[in-house]
């Protein structure tokens, strides 16, 4: 079982920071692992990527040193078990509703006693067979992860009881989809969404737990730092390739070449 690099970060208060990728390339993997990122945030919501490419995903990943946030859709209890039996550390849960909810995921992911979690044993997070029982048991319920995701207004009056229940590591909030379900697609500035991480920040404080959300600077991710936040997401394949292209394009345009753009 690999030690899960984001966990011990968190229990010594440092803050971790995750890539999304998208791309099904295990070299893209392969490379953010070797940089030496505390985590790759892996989705399974949004794409259609199996679990079984999801595997060949995390195994690229195992050369580094970065763990694996996957994220499943929501109420893919069953598939978080293939998941975490792939290698993920940790799961990101979306749209939690309430802290029922949340104990449900905690409850998929952890071995008894913490959840109800079934046992394979022959997958590459035990590795493979070469643990003892017991010892495998100890290793995955310390070292797995979970992390749940507020992205609905009307799931931001329970974030306390969710804060609060045994087994959740991070509170996360999703500013695109709350956005949008608050009336105010895109305004990150807005107060409704303002507000919403205060009242993350303070739950998570008030249970002891760790929050996070995404940033596109370092200028903000020193103010979530600031409040408090620890847990923090940034950049995107596709776009780094889009922006890599387009600055391409720009300096080369100088010269006389010119393009084609499709996308604008």
């Amino acid at each position: 079982m690999r030690p899960s690099r984001i966990k011990a970060k968190l229990k010594r208060n440092e803050p971790v920071l995750l890539p999304m990728l998208h791309l099904l390339d295990p070299a893209a993997y392969e490379l953010a692992s070797l940089m030496g990122f505390d985590g790759i945030w892996l989705d399974l919501e949004h794409h259609g990527t199996s679990v079984e490419t999801a595997a060949n995903l995390m195994r690229a990943a195992r050369v580094g040193t970065a763990d694996i946030l996957c994220r499943p859709a929501k109420g893919e209890f069953m598939r978080m078990g293939r998941i975490l039996e792939a290698g993920a550390q940790g799961i990101m849960y979306p749209r939690c509703d309430h802290a029922e909810e949340a104990r449900q995921v905690v409850t998929w992911s952890k071995f008894a006693p913490l959840g109800r979690r079934g046992i394979d044993g022959s997958n590459a997070d035990s590795p493979y067979g070469t643990m003892k029982f017991v010892e495998y048991l100890r290793a995955a319920n310390e070292n797995t992860f979970v992390c749940v995701q507020i992205e609905d207004p009307a799931a931001l009056v329970h974030v306390r009881e969710m804060a609060a229940v045994e087994g959740v590591d991070v509170i996360f909030l999703g500013p695109g989809d709350f956005s949008i379900l608050a009336g105010v697609p895109g305004q990150f500035d807005h107060p409704l969404v303002q507000n919403a991480i205060r009242e993350i920040a303070a739950a998570a404080k008030q249970a002891g737990k760790h929050w996070g959300m995404p940033c596109n600077t370092p200028q903000e991710a020193r103010q979530l730092v600031d409040l408090g936040a620890r847990f923090l997401y940034s950049g995107t394949d596709i776009f780094m390739l889009k922006n890599a292209f387009a600055d391409m394009q720009r300096s080369f345009a100088s010269v006389g070449f010119t393009f084609e753009n499709r996308l604008g």
